[in-house]
């Protein structure tokens, strides 16, 4: 979860630098998508994880 959001607030940053954005406007929309891609995922694998344990 946390290489997600460490990931794609790196990838703001680059993108902010490549296209001169002083805002930060990348760096703020691509970390709040990281972050939910980070949350969905872990929700995924306690799901996964729920309904292999009610299987047995």
């Amino acid at each position: 979860m946390g290489l997600t959001i460490y990931l794609g607030s790196k990838l703001g940053e680059w993108l902010d630098v490549k296209f001169n954005n002083t805002d930060q406007l990348y760096y703020k929309i691509v970390s709040l998508i990281a972050v939910f891609i980070a949350i969905a995922s872990v929700i995924y694998q306690v799901l996964q994880l729920t309904n292999k344990d009610s299987d047995d």
